[in-house]
């Protein structure tokens, strides 16, 4: 089994290397291969992902390279976590919303769109060389925004399914809190992928016991200090929201936050360069503990399960992930990618069934799927119009004055990246 991961010289990548160390019984990897532009980077990492196979006694083979048609020539599956811009887009994605009053962030809002305008172009050039070079190969993508990405790639006829690790981080938290192991926890998950709610907690499958109702009154106190939201709106909600939610929940009280501290762009830089610096000491051989603050926690496991899934092979069988709705909530297009729990085989993710969902939450959702339709279109097309109109259409954003203000900056910190402005 050949896997190839694009965007290999991310500090996160020995987080992955891990998990495929860990984990070869359920994933039998016998070659890996990292594909990055940045020569250095990719070196520091690739020397620390041999040392880290070779301490775990994996027999497969790590590979590095800058050439993405070589690099994913006979790939059975393609990890796509690329950056386009860096951390130096990303720090920009964060502030310049924070001039209008909006929440600055990296997948969500203004920043969100800047990102994905960046990104889908980018995305589905190299989807069409893997193709090109491996037309049966999947792509898993954990490229944010990875519900637009997703869907982009899926409209695009690839046989795609977007990955994010907040599912499997929320189960981790679940199990520890009521004293079981992570495999017992099955969640109800639904949602778009940064905008999704736990609406129950079942433990043993999709039948089991749902343990919600318990978890929310023995512990809503430490899970609500997670997620940095007040103990009663959980209580009223009866579910419990991912802390992508905060944005929305609480958004002018971010803002706030946000405008007296440094931008998280600027804290993971400064995490990264440090990274960096211990990958290459050639006495390291395993992931540093500083990496778990980098972001991404669990992604590893995750990939593994759905990577395995897809190609035949073990790991849990019901799993979260970004696939097309296609009638799973019959309030949006059938073309929507929805992030629920789905059965995984070799044709790909099929949702399981989804009970009526609250209006409360049916309602957000129906309308940022708008957003990330106009926002596809402005990636795929361009066009100062169709930025606006996906901006004007954002749930966080909503008026036309703050709409006119983000579309100007926008692409006036984003030209380089955009064909069309």
């Amino acid at each position: 089994m050949k896997l190839t991961v694009v965007g290999g010289g991310s500090t996160y990548t020995p987080e992955l290397i891990d998990g495929f160390a860990r984990l070869r019984d359920t994933l039998p990897v016998e070659e890996l291969v990292l594909v990055d532009p940045a020569a250095e980077r990719l070196e520091l990492v690739g020397g620390l992902a041999r040392r880290i196979f070779a301490k775990q006694g994996h027999p497969g083979r790590i590979t590095t390279t800058d050439d993405l048609d070589a690099g994913v020539d006979g790939a059975d599956a393609v990890l796509l976590q690329l950056r386009v811009g860096g951390q130096a887009a990303r720090e920009q994605d964060e502030t310049w919303p924070l001039e209008c009053g909006c929440v600055g962030q990296e997948t969500t809002g203004a920043g969100g769109l800047a990102k994905a305008l960046r990104t889908v172009p980018v995305v589905l050039d190299i989807a069409e060389r893997v193709r090109r070079t491996n037309p049966d190969a999947w792509i898993i993508d954990f490229t944010n925004p990875v519900g637009i990405v997703t869907r982009a790639l899926l409209q695009a006829g690839h046989k795609a399914v977007g990955l994010c690790n907040v599912a499997i981080g929320f189960q981790r938290k679940f199990a520890g809190l009521l004293g079981v192991t992570p495999s017992d926890v099955h969640l109800d998950h639904v949602g778009l992928n940064h905008l999704t709610w736990e609406t129950g907690v079942r433990l043993g499958g999709p039948e089991g016991e749902d343990v919600l109702p318990k978890l929310l009154t023995e512990h809503g106190g430490t899970i609500a200090g997670d997620l940095h939201l007040p103990r009663p709106l959980l209580d009223l909600l009866g579910v419990v929201p991912s802390y992508y939610l905060r944005y929305f929940y609480a958004h002018d009280e971010v803002v706030r936050e946000l405008r007296t501290k440094p931008s998280r762009a600027a804290e993971v830089a400064q995490m990264e360069r440090q990274l960096l610096q211990m990958y290459g000491d050639p006495a390291l051989d395993e992931k540093p503990e500083l990496l778990a603050k980098r972001g991404g926690a669990y992604y590893s496991e995750a990939a593994v399960d759905l990577a395995a899934g897809l190609l035949g092979g073990g790991g849990n069988p019901y799993q979260v992930v970004n696939t097309l709705n296609r009638g799973t909530l019959p309030f949006l297009p059938d073309d929507a990618v929805i992030e629920v729990q789905a059965a995984v085989g070799p044709k790909g993710p099929t949702p399981l069934a989804v009970p009526a969902v609250d209006p409360l939450f049916a309602g957000l959702m129906a309308q940022v799927t708008a957003y990330e339709d106009l926002a596809l279109t402005a990636a795929l097309r361009g066009g100062r119009d169709r930025v606006f109109k996906a901006l004007l259409a954002h749930p966080l954003i909503g008026q036309y004055e703050y709409a006119e203000g983000l579309t100007d900056r926008l692409i006036a910190h984003n030209r380089e990246h955009l064909a069309w402005a």
